[in-house]
C-alpha cells in the first residue's frame, strides 16, 4: 500500500477543502465549564483540574525550576530564546510623531497590554518551545504580568519558564484554564490576552470567550504545504513526516510538477516510516489528510496554495514568494525546514490554521501592544481643515460636530 496518495490536481481539490471541525460539539461541552468557573472560581477550576488533568495537589501554582534538565537543554533554550527575542524586537510597532501639514501633528504611542497568559500543551508531547514562542514576544512588548499554564507541566516546561524568568506558572489545562484566565479567580489572575495552541476544547473555550478576553486565533489541526518542482526526495519526505507526526488530524501536502519527484518522495516516506518512532500517528495523518499532488505548472501550485492558506508553507523555489498572498509562515529554500521555525529560527511557531492565514499572520510582539493614535492641531491647522470638517459633519447630520469647530474660530 502506498505511504501517501499521489493525485492529479483535478481530483485533489476536495482534499484542499478542510473538513468541518467538531467545534459545535466542543462548544456544547465547554459552555457549562465556563459558566461554572465564572460562578465558582477556584473551586470549579480545582474540581475540573482533578477530573481532567489528573491533578492531585493542593495549589494550582507551581514553582518553575531548571533543576532536572540537562545542560544541553538549558543551552538550547537560551540559543533559541536569543533568536526569538531578536525577531520579536523587529516586529514591535514603533512610536512616531510627525507634522503632516502645517500645524497638524499626528502620531502613535505603543502601550503593552497589562497581562497575558500562554497556554502550553503538555499532554502526549509537552511543548517547551511553545512557551518560548508565546512568552518572549510578550516580554519584548513589555507586558507587566506574564502567566504560563500547562496541564501536568513537564520538567522541560518548568525549566524554560525558569530560564525566561517567568514566575506565574500554573498547572491547569483545558477549557477550565482558559476560563480561569478570562474571568480571573482568587488564585488565577485575570488577563487581557490568552495565546497558544491546544485541543479542540481549548479552541472552543477561546472562541466562546473572545471579547471577554483577547485571543490569538481559534486553532485547528496543524498543516504544511510544500511547493517543489525539484529537490532532494529524502528532505521533502522528512518535512512531510515532521508535520504528520503531530497528530492524526495533521495535514502534509506536496505540490509538484514532477511525476518523478512525486514517486521518489512517496517511496522515501515509506522507507522513513519504517524507523520512525511516531510512525503510527504519522501514517494515519498521511492516509487521511495528506497527499502528493501533481500540478501542471508552478503558477497552479501557487494558486492552490493561496486558496488553501496553509499554516506552514515551504517554498523550495523562493522566487515564487511574490505570488504568495496567504500563509501563516513561509520557509524559503530547501535549507529551511519547518522544524527550524518550530524551535529556533526566531519567528513564533504559533500560526493561524484552518484557513485563518487569509486574515492574519503568526503570533508576534505586536499582538501584545496597543497602538494608540495621537493628533494635535493648532489654530492655523484647525482653520485650514474647518471647511472640510464642517461640510462632512453636516452631510452626516451632526450639527454639534460642526459647531465644535466653528466655535473655535
Amino acid at each position: 500500500m502506498p505511504s501517501v496518495r499521489i493525485l492529479r490536481s483535478s481530483s485533489a481539490r476536495p482534499l484542499l477543502r478542510r473538513r468541518a471541525a467538531r467545534m459545535a460539539e466542543a462548544e456544547t461541552t465547554v459552555r457549562p465549564i465556563l459558566q461554572a468557573v465564572r460562578q465558582k472560581g477556584d473551586a470549579a477550576v480545582l474540581a475540573y483540574a482533578r477530573q481532567f488533568d489528573q491533578f492531585t495537589g493542593r495549589s494550582l501554582r507551581v514553582a518553575p525550576t531548571a533543576d532536572g534538565v540537562s545542560p544541553a537543554f538549558r543551552k538550547a533554550v537560551r540559543q533559541a530564546a536569543a533568536n526569538i527575542r531578536a525577531f520579536s524586537r523587529l516586529q514591535l510597532p514603533r512610536p512616531v510623531r510627525r507634522e503632516i501639514a502645517p500645524g497638524l501633528t499626528v502620531g502613535q504611542i505603543v502601550r503593552p497590554v497589562p497581562a497575558m497568559a500562554a497556554y502550553v500543551p503538555a499532554g502526549r508531547y509537552p511543548l517547551p518551545s511553545t512557551l518560548l514562542m508565546t512568552v518572549i514576544p510578550a516580554q519584548v512588548a513589555g507586558v507587566p504580568t506574564i502567566c504560563v499554564t500547562a496541564p501536568r507541566p513537564a520538567p522541560e516546561i518548568l525549566a524554560a519558564a525558569a530560564i525566561l524568568g517567568v514566575q506565574n506558572v500554573f498547572q491547569i489545562g483545558g477549557a477550565h484554564a482558559i476560563a480561569a484566565f478570562a474571568y480571573g479567580t482568587r488564585t488565577v489572575p485575570k488577563v487581557d490576552r490568552i495565546v497558544g495552541p491546544g485541543n479542540i476544547y481549548v479552541a472552543a473555550a477561546k472562541k466562546l470567550l473572545a471579547g471577554e478576553v483577547g485571543i490569538d486565533f481559534v486553532a485547528g489541526p496543524t498543516e504544511i504545504l510544500i511547493i517543489a518542482a525539484e529537490g532532494n526526495p529524502a528532505w521533502i519526505a522528512a518535512d512531510m513526516l515532521a508535520q504528520a507526526e503531530h497528530d492524526e488530524d495533521a495535514s502534509a501536502i506536496l505540490l509538484t510538477t514532477s511525476a518523478q519527484l512525486a514517486t521518489a518522495v512517496e517511496q522515501e516516506i515509506g522507507q522513513q516510516l519504517a524507523t520512525l518512532p511516531t510512525a503510527g500517528t504519522a501514517r494515519a495523518a498521511l492516509e487521511k489528510n495528506s497527499a502528493i499532488i501533481l500540478v501542471e505548472t508552478l503558477a497552479e501550485a501557487v494558486e492552490l496554495s493561496n486558496a488553501f492558506a496553509p499554516e506552514h508553507l515551504s517554498l523550495y523555489h523562493p522566487e515564487l514568494l511574490p505570488g504568495i498572498t496567504h500563509a501563516g509562515g513561509i520557509f524559503l529554500g530547501s535549507w529551511s525546514p519547518e522544524a527550524a521555525g518550530d524551535y529556533a529560527a526566531g519567528p513564533s511557531h504559533v500560526l493561524p490554521t484552518a484557513g485563518a492565514a487569509r486574515l492574519r499572520g503568526g503570533l508576534s510582539s505586536a499582538d501584545f501592544v496597543k497602538v494608540i493614535a495621537t493628533q494635535q492641531l493648532n489654530r492655523r491647522s484647525l482653520n485650514a481643515l474647518s471647511p472640510c470638517i464642517t461640510t462632512l459633519a453636516r452631510a452626516e447630520g451632526l450639527e454639534a460636530h460642526a459647531r465644535s469647530v466653528e466655535v473655535r474660530q
